[in-house]
This record gives structure tokens, sequence and C-alpha cells, in this order.
């Protein structure tokens, strides 16, 4: 056993790749480092320590970390004499040692199992001079169990499960997060609590698919009942992602709408609007079956913001095929997307798929998608005009300092001045009132009405 005293001192940074899940990782892995004695370093070129946590879900991902993990060998060395470059996440998980193809300064090698030994995996890297890996499964010690370092002091993470059992024909997940695993409910509702009592206001419930909460350990999801739960813990704002259409229950739908503290935004990746494109997937709906989930829910929620993922240039989509997907777009009318090129995956049965369509193609396939999820972002943007929206203060903005930046509970970005007399500090985390007089496809913003409370 490696002696971890000898972390004590040493200076860490971590660079987080991905989703929501690989940020929790991230702050998990802080924390583990802040309970050895390290300290956060604010740059890669003053860390003893640099952890790169990835995903592998799109090809770009990889070969931003090969390209960040090739740069630090231009970094000088820091105070201590020694860097040890790690690296965990999804493409840790997938490709284990053979990760050194690509890049030969990486120290230690941990996957998205093993999150719980980064601490004796990089002591053991200091002490012994020699490469770690660690990619096999620990069922008792998971990233939930951690000590936990958290990026602000008003929202957090919340895992509620780990895993995926839908095995989406493009997608990797499955094959390195592993089954679904469900987190007990108690423990859930446990963890938010003392957050309540610490004083965050808003919470994310993350799951590969939350709405399949419970599934395995209750023998049926209880995803709604777990959202009642945590709207009784004094929590003022809860999001969840991801949600799958085809699990998406009207009881969910229900406690979405009476749960005062369930903000009304839904992520629901469509992927496609073709039904044949959406069997290829293995998604297991139909485009019916997903436009009828969403007149369900704006039946009950008429103002919700819709968003979701849309991949564009799957093997064998056809010109028809895309159509369907505009027209689905432009049907639901989403208030933001995340849309992608279809990215290959090794080991996906995707993968095998030929495809004739021509790079050209789908480039212009994307630009007109995009021009569709503009028109519609611009359009549900407008509905605020010249309403009072309330935002919760992240930070001042990034275009300009002398405004603040914040969140609608519509996903909206909201920039307004700083109220006369107070500085970006006094706000926040903190919810301020923004009364709209600019709409933006990207944005509202307006002027502050009142104090941040």
């Amino acid at each position: 056993m490696p002696q971890l005293e000898i972390l004590t001192g040493k200076t860490y940074c971590i660079k987080t790749f991905g989703c929501q899940m690989n940020l929790h990782d991230s702050e998990r892995v802080s924390g583990l480092l802040d309970s050895l004695g390290a300290f956060e370093a604010q740059d890669l070129e003053h860390a003893d320590i640099v952890v790169f946590m990835t995903c592998c879900v799109r090809e770009a991902a990889d070969t931003r970390l090969y390209g960040q993990c090739n740069s630090c060998k231009s970094l000088p060395a820091p105070p201590s004499g020694k860097r040890v470059i790690a690296v965990g996440g999804c493409i840790a998980q997938r490709d284990g040692e053979g990760l050194l193809t690509n890049v030969d300064n990486v120290d230690v090698i941990f996957g998205t199992h093993a999150i719980a030994h980064v601490g004796e995996l990089l002591a053991a890297a200091f002490e012994k001079g020699e490469r770690q890996i660690l990619t096999n499964e620990d069922e008792e010690h998971g990233a939930t169990s951690m000590p936990w370092h958290r990026a602000s002091n008003y929202h957090a993470w919340v895992p509620i499960m780990t895993g995926c059992n839908n095995f989406c024909s493009y997608c990797i997940v499955p094959y390195v997060r592993g089954r679904e695993k469900s987190r007990p409910m108690e423990e859930i509702l446990d963890e938010v609590r003392i957050l309540a009592r610490k004083g965050v206001r808003e919470i994310t419930l993350l799951g590969q698919n939350v709405n399949s909460y419970g599934r395995n350990i209750y023998g049926k999801p209880r995803f709604a009942e777990l959202l009642r739960h945590v709207g009784d813990t004094g929590i003022e704002r809860i999001s969840f992602t991801s949600s799958h259409p085809k699990d998406l229950l009207p009881e969910t739908i229900d406690a979405m709408a009476e749960v005062d503290a369930v903000v009304p935004h839904l992520h629901l990746a469509v992927q496609s609007g073709s039904s044949r494109v959406l069997k290829l997937m293995n998604r297991r709906y139909t485009r019916e079956h997903y436009i009828d989930v969403i007149d369900q829910v704006r039946a009950r929620i008429p103002r919700i913001a819709l968003t979701t993922d849309i991949i564009v240039g799957f093997p064998g989509e056809t010109e028809e095929d895309f159509l369907e997907t505009l027209s689905l777009a432009e049907r639901v009318a989403y208030s933001q997307a995340f849309t992608f090129i279809y990215s290959k995956r090794e080991g996906t049965p995707a993968a095998e798929i030929e495809d004739s369509t021509t790079r050209e193609e789908i480039l212009d396939r994307f630009n007109r998608l995009v021009h569709v999820i503009e028109h519609t972002a611009y359009a549900y943007n407008q509905n605020f005009l010249h309403e009072c929206v309330p935002s919760l203060i992240e930070g001042p903005s990034k275009k300009d300092p002398n405004k603040l930046q914040g969140k609608s509970p519509w996903n909206q970005t909201v920039i307004c001045p700083i109220p006369e007399g107070l500085h970006v500090k006094d706000c926040v985390g903190k919810i301020l009132d923004v009364q709209v007089d600019t709409s933006r496809t990207f944005y509202l913003a307006g002027t502050a009405q009142g104090l941040p409370r």
C-alpha cells in the first residue's frame, strides 16, 4: 500500500471533458485530493498532479485529450520537481493501457469504476515512479461515497444512478459505465437534505436515464416518487438529466407539474425524427410516440422549455429521413438543441453499418437543422419579452464583467447590469428578478428589479 502522505502539500489541476456525470466525478476526485492534503492549482503549469476526466461519446473528445496530454510535455517542471499526469473517466475505462498508443506521458489511468482509488494510484506513481493502471470494477466503493469539492456553493450535482441498460446502437456509454445501478432513495434524500441545510439552492439529479431510476432495486421505476420527496427537502430548484423518451411515464409528468421546485425545463433527447432511423439506433420508440409524449408534457406544463439532442448523418440516414427530423424539430419548437454530426465509435453496432452519404451532404443537413433550431429558440424566447424573470446568478457575464449572468427556471441565460451599490460577489448564488427588455436566440437581457434574495 503506497503512503498517501506523499500527496500532502501537492498541487492539482483537473480538466473535465464531457457530460454532467464527468463533472460530478471531477468534483469527487477534487474532494478526495483535498482530504489527502493536496491543494487546487489554478492552471496546469503550477500543478504537481494533472487529472484529465474524459468522455468518449464523440471522437473529438479523444483528439482533445491527446492534444492536452502532449502539450503537458512542454510545461516547465512544477516547484516540487515532478508532475504526475492521470487520465480518468470513459476513455480510460474504454482503452486502459491502450491509451498509451496515442499518449506516452501518462502516469495513471483509472476507469469509471476505480475513482475511489485515485489517491492510492497517484501516491504509488509518485513513490515508485511506475505507471499505475486500474480499470476493473469496484462494486462497494464509488464516486458517490467520496469526499466532495463542489464547483459552486449554490448548485450541486446529485447522482441517483449510474450506468445504462439501453444500448443505443451508436453509444459507447453502457460499455464504459456499466449496467444501471440505482442508489437507495433514502440515501439520495439524506444527501439532498444536507445540501439544503448547507444553503444549496439548486440541484441536478443525474443518471444516464433518470426515468428508469429504481428499476434494479425496487422492481419498477420510482423516479416520480423520488421527485416528490426531493421537492419536500427545501431545495428551491430541481432539475434532472438525462431523460429517455421511452421511459417518461405519465406519473413523472404529473410530478414535474405538481412539485413547485421542479423547474419547467425538460431535456428529452430525440436523436432523429425518422422512425426508421430510430429503429436503427435501437431507441425503442417511434416518431409518433415521441410527439405524443411531448403533447402530454405540454398539456400539463404549457410554458415548459423543451431541449434535445439530435444526431445528423447517422449511417443510412436518407434525405427523406432527415426531412422528418427537420419537421419534428419545427413541430416540437425546441428552445435549445445540441446538434451533432454522427461520430463513429468502435465497438458499437452502428460502427458496422456501411454508409455512402458524403461529408458535404451531412454538413448541409447539419446547417439546415441548426437554422431551424435557431428559429424555434428565438421564437420561444420572445414569450418572455417584457416579463420579470427570476434568475439564479452564476457570476459575471463572460462578455462584460460589468454585468451579471444567471439562469432562469426555463434554462435560459439571463444578462443584466450589476445593481447599483453591489458587487458580483453580493449576487452570486442568489436569485435576482430581471425585467426582460431584450430576447435573443441564446439569451435574455434586461434590468434588475429589487435586490438579490
